[in-house]
């Protein structure tokens, strides 16, 4: 795979989870359902904590702080409001726009040997660094699909794509 198109994945993943949040204030993102769902704040902060795990294999600088990206990984206890270490909706579409910016300057600078490089994963298997991206977008998309119906949960009945 091209870096290119990975890069053009993530961005394309940004633009459809912002036009999804289009509308959407802070308070509606914390909205609750009377399902095991997660609320459209702790999708999007995922998102971004996960293109963190992006940047570290291309070598990059995550936006997130480390502590910042607990509130909102995988298995982490749902947002139920406001409280601490959750961020402002707002802000995470900041940062969701800057991971994208970070990952696009990472992978214009990666070359085929760096993208066939071997590391360790976190799953603690040694994968090429292109193996574990492919991943990382799967995860990536698979998040940006579910902010379709989280947008409806937070109170919206429209289609937007």
């Amino acid at each position: 795979m091209q870096p290119d198109l990975l890069s053009r994945s993530f961005r394309r993943n940004e633009r459809i989870v912002a036009m999804q949040a289009e509308g959407i204030t802070h308070e509606e993102a914390l909205t609750v359902v009377p399902y095991n769902v997660n609320c459209f704040n702790w999708v999007l902060g995922h998102l971004v904590a996960g293109r963190g795990r992006v940047l570290r294999v291309l070598g990059a600088e995550p936006v997130m702080t480390d502590a910042d990206e607990e509130r909102y990984q995988r298995e982490s206890d749902p947002i139920r409001g406001d409280g601490p270490g959750v961020i402002r909706f707002e802000r995470l579409l900041e940062m969701l726009a800057e991971s994208s910016d970070r990952i696009e300057a990472a992978l214009a600078a990666a070359d085929a040997d760096f993208l066939a490089e071997e590391i360790p994963s976190e799953e603690g298997k040694v994968l090429p660094r292109l193996s574990q991206l492919m991943f990382y977008l799967f995860h990536d998309t698979y998040h940006t699909g579910q902010t379709d119906l989280i947008r409806q949960l937070a109170g919206r009945s429209d289609k937007v794509i």
